[in-house]
């Protein structure tokens, strides 16, 4: 698809795209900056639209993308820290869950039952608690993501099932 196609389509969606907008914000001043921004951000990366994936829903996931973003922006603008408490000494109580002799036994027992796990299912699920994220797992272990993800999932019910005396105490 050329510039002017892309173009042509894109404002062909004008009206799908504030009523989505509309659904969003619940606002109609809010939901014309949201399609505004929608489709300066549209136009500035038409080279990663692909042709043959579904125009409308590529549009659309972006708006709601940035309209998560926006949220997240606002909700952070928001959050009111006291400026008369002294948050370098703040007393703290430390969840942890280190500091007490039972807690260390347990974070034994689910380290131990993390350990034997077998190596199909520790590897996976260990580089995922490590921070990795699934496609990074499935690049370096050579695997298709659904298997990293079926994995990582089949890791954590076992460990629900070895650990579930944890869950009651």
């Amino acid at each position: 698809m050329n510039a002017l196609q892309f173009q042509k389509k894109l404002l062909s969606m004008q009206e799908n795209m504030m009523n989505f907008a509309l659904m969003l914000t619940a606002n109609r001043d809010d939901a014309q900056d949201l399609m505004q921004e929608t489709t300066l951000k549209v136009l500035d990366n038409q080279e990663k639209f692909i042709d043959n994936i579904n125009f409308k829903g590529w549009v659309l996931t972006v708006m709601r993308n940035i309209f998560i973003n926006n949220y997240h922006k606002v909700v952070r603008t928001q959050t009111v820290v006291d400026q008369g408490v002294d948050l370098y000494n703040l007393d703290i109580v430390n969840d942890s869950g280190f500091d007490s002799p039972d807690s260390s036994y347990q974070i034994q027992e689910i380290t131990k039952a993390i350990n034997s796990l077998n190596e199909e299912l520790k590897v996976p699920f260990s580089m995922f608690l490590s921070g990795y994220k699934y496609n990074e797992i499935a690049d370096t272990l050579g695997v298709p993501l659904g298997t990293v993800k079926s994995r990582i999932f089949f890791a954590r019910q076992e460990l629900k099932e070895m650990l579930k005396d944890f869950r009651d105490a």
